[in-house]
């Protein structure tokens, strides 16, 4: 198989150059678009160890997977967590806050599921002359985590990101902003370059 490393999926946000921290929704589809690419990095690195085994890009794909999971992918949970699902619930229309209750849910399942998969891909970083390749457990587990995301990307980017661009504007828009700028501690007028930082 060709190389796996991340350059050869694509940069988050590479169709929208001007997303900043001043237009948090489209930071958090250009986080999504992330995601996505992580996966599928994720499943190219499946399929690579089947014939070339823990060489030394199977080792910085499975870093630059634990890399996102571990740093942006929290933030980007948190976010959600401390903006766009209160604003849902808030607004109390039975049908989104069903779906952001099991968003919710799926924050916390991701967590508990995440630290499983990084384990396996952490035994391939370390992988020494007598590694075997992902068991059966890993690869379902894999199947499980990569479900889990895609069905919860779905439902935000389906249901919760439009319900919620209607609900937060103006000062709820700016306060979001500014505090997703504050818990990275980046100041204002942060560039974009600060914001793929980020994301990466």
């Amino acid at each position: 198989m060709a190389g796996i490393h991340l350059h050869q999926i694509g940069q988050p946000g590479q169709h929208a150059a001007g997303v900043g921290f001043e237009a948090p929704f489209e930071m958090l589809d250009a986080c999504h678009e992330r995601v996505e690419r992580m996966l599928r990095l994720l499943g190219k690195l499946r399929a690579h160890v089947k014939t070339h085994g823990a060489d030394a890009q199977a080792r910085d794909a499975a870093r630059d997977v634990m890399r996102y999971f571990d740093q942006a992918g929290p933030h980007h949970h948190e976010d959600e967590e401390r903006h766009v699902f209160p604003a849902l619930l808030a607004q109390r229309e039975p049908a989104v806050v069903a779906v952001v209750i099991r968003l919710k849910q799926d924050h916390r399942e991701m967590a508990v599921m995440w630290a499983q998969v990084r384990a396996a891909l952490t035994a391939l970083v370390e992988a020494g002359e007598g590694w075997t390749g992902f068991s059966d457990e890993d690869q379902q587990r894999f199947e499980a985590y990569d479900a889990l995301y895609q069905r919860h990307l779905l439902d935000e980017n389906g249901v919760v990101y439009p319900a919620a661009r209607t609900v937060i504007r103006g000062d709820a828009l700016q306060a979001m902003s500014a505090d997703m700028m504050a818990q990275r501690g980046v100041p204002d007028g942060a560039s974009l370059q600060v914001l793929r930082a980020d994301m990466k």
